[in-house]
């Protein structure tokens, strides 16, 4: 669990919020702001969340309005991993109205996306309860947005699965296709020997989707065996296999896991499930800007 950005993921944030004020504003600016709305004018506005969910992203709001040099404070009520329910007022902004409205969709856009994925694996960790399984994302993210959607999966209780290919092994199907007749086995031994001869302390994942092929590579005691798309009558007898022959090797299933199978895949005894849809199928969480005061220099004065 997590309530704040590494320096890696503030980077990251800051680089998107970038992107993403140049796609609104070009060099140009907004129009409609300069068109019809006096500069001296100011308002508070809220966010608000419509539906019930676990929020994520609070410091993205006033990244994006430093971003713009905006004359906004900005008051946060809510922390991120903390529950939502409809009404609940995460966070309130006071200030210049051209700003407020200008980084208003910039803002939704990441708190609705990231609270979305928060939210949803929320669900799945309670759909593992009473097991001793931990619910993992994927390297299924959008471009860029990596270490955000990974962060918001955190905040939902889920784990992180490895970074990107830097920081892990991961030997799959079509590695195991380019390696020809050469056992699965033989690639966690040249994988663990490659680590070992640069001091790398990355863990040795390989993919499976047959129990010859795990009663193989459990010979090389790989750290953990990626069972993919297995179903639980066949995952029941991964993990008996595993108990025999390697019990320090970690199990974990993947592919065609949803909210509707995970509690039953969990109940097999396997320790990891991965979800790809945590992060490239998370439906948006609804979320608001409610206006609250709107003032201008002439009427406070």
């Amino acid at each position: 669990m997590t309530t704040g950005f590494d320096q890696e993921t503030l980077l990251s944030a800051e680089r998107l919020i970038e992107a993403a004020l140049q796609e609104d504003l070009a060099d140009v600016g907004d129009l409609t702001c300069l068109s019809t709305l006096p500069q001296q004018q100011t308002a508070a506005v809220q966010i608000v969340s419509r539906e019930s969910g676990v929020f994520c992203g609070g410091q993205l709001i006033a990244l994006t309005f430093s971003r713009l040099q905006a004359d906004v404070q900005t008051e946060l009520f809510v922390s991120d991993t903390e529950a939502l329910v409809p009404g609940t007022v995460v966070a309130e902004m006071r200030g210049d109205v051209r700003s407020l409205l200008i980084g208003e969709r910039t803002i939704l856009n990441f708190l609705t996306h990231l609270c979305g994925i928060s939210s949803l694996t929320a669900k799945y960790i309670r759909e593992v309860a009473g097991t001793h399984a931990v619910v993992l994302d994927t390297r299924k993210t959008l471009p860029g947005w990596r270490r955000l959607q990974k962060y918001a999966v955190l905040c939902g209780g889920g784990t992180n699965h490895r970074m990107g290919l830097f920081d892990g092994v991961l030997i799959k199907d079509n590695h195991l296709a380019a390696r020809g007749t050469l056992s699965a086995a033989t690639a966690v031994e040249a994988a663990r020997a490659y680590l070992q001869s640069r001091q790398l302390p990355a863990t040795v994942e390989i993919e499976v989707d047959t129990l010859d092929q795990l009663r193989d590579v459990l010979t090389a005691a790989p750290d953990i065996v990626l069972l993919d798309n297995m179903d639980c009558a066949t995952l029941l007898r991964a993990v008996e296999l595993r108990n025999q022959l390697a019990p320090q090797t970690l199990l974990e299933a993947s592919g065609g896991v949803s909210l509707a199978t995970t509690g039953e895949i969990a109940r097999t005894g396997v320790d990891r499930i991965s979800v790809g849809g945590l992060t490239h199928s998370a439906p948006a969480l609804d979320l608001g800007f409610d206006w609250t005061a709107l003032a201008s220099d002439d009427a406070r004065n």
